[in-house]
């Protein structure tokens, strides 16, 4: 096993994610946990996760770079950068014509003009509002009774769409009370919550525009009726990650290893 591995953590608001690459690039381990209270303990232990699953020692770690909101919190990091520079880097490992990344997180999301190196030429974000990411539909899934599966499937955006107009999570809810009141078709009402997350991505990307390959990113990236809203919006193939939620974290390794061979 070689001495030169690299690991990125990233801290999230809901989760803290954790990959480790060799000397080559070839990934040796993931790990994905609830990030929960404490962000430098949740690092701590999914770091450690990890490096059971490669089969390492903190020794044979040859540089780690921290990203995420909460990545001042790593205190074991050798370096420390945005999650917009990792979420970059990530998508153009993974697919190398990517020049746009739209990342989907928990708290926030962005749209991401990259380079042919990955690095970030532009970026539009929104993280003044959970509306359009990860938590809102999380909170929208409690408040329907649904997981997060079920809010996913591509047979809910099929027929017809309730109007869901509000850009604020709380007023949405709202909303989405008042159309239960009314009898609104579940599946309606998924629909129209899926439409207004895209018609918020959409915004974003209309502020700095499309370039090269789409790539999306975040948990978010699993819920596949999203996907084919997005598709459908902006009219073109976008490349879905096997483990969207890793390309943070999966950036921030690259990083670390560009670092150290210079």
């Amino acid at each position: 096993m070689s001495k030169s591995c690299f690991a990125g953590v990233d801290v999230g608001s809901l989760s803290t994610d954790v990959v480790i690459l060799d000397d080559t690039g070839e990934l040796l381990s993931s790990v994905v946990i609830p990030t929960g209270v404490n962000g430098a303990q949740a690092a701590e232990t999914a770091f450690d996760q990890s490096l059971h699953e490669a089969g390492l020692d903190r020794e044979n770690m040859a540089g780690i770079t921290a990203t995420g909101y909460g990545r001042a919190s790593v205190a074991f990091a050798t370096g420390k950068t945005t999650e917009i520079s990792c979420h970059g880097i990530g998508a153009h490992h993974l697919f190398p014509n990517t020049g746009t990344v739209i990342d989907i997180g928990g708290q926030d999301s962005k749209v991401i003009q990259i380079d042919s190196q990955g690095r970030m030429l532009d970026f539009a974000m929104n993280d003044k509002c959970a509306a359009g990411t990860g938590r809102f539909l999380e909170v929208m899934a409690d408040r329907l009774e649904l997981d997060l599966n079920e809010l996913s499937r591509p047979e809910n955006i099929a027929g017809e769409s309730a109007s869901i107009s509000s850009t604020c999570t709380v007023f949405a809810e709202s909303e989405v009370i008042s159309l239960l009141a009314k009898h609104t078709p579940l599946e309606q009402i998924v629909n129209g919550l899926q439409r207004s997350i895209v018609n918020r991505i959409w915004s974003m990307v209309t502020s700095i525009g499309i370039e090269g390959e789409v790539t999306l990113t975040g948990g978010v990236a699993n819920n596949k009726g999203l996907v084919l809203l997005l598709e459908e919006k902006l009219g073109i193939h976008i490349n879905v990650p096997e483990n969207p939620q890793i390309v943070g974290a999966l950036g921030a390794a690259q990083l670390a290893r560009r670092h150290y061979t210079g």
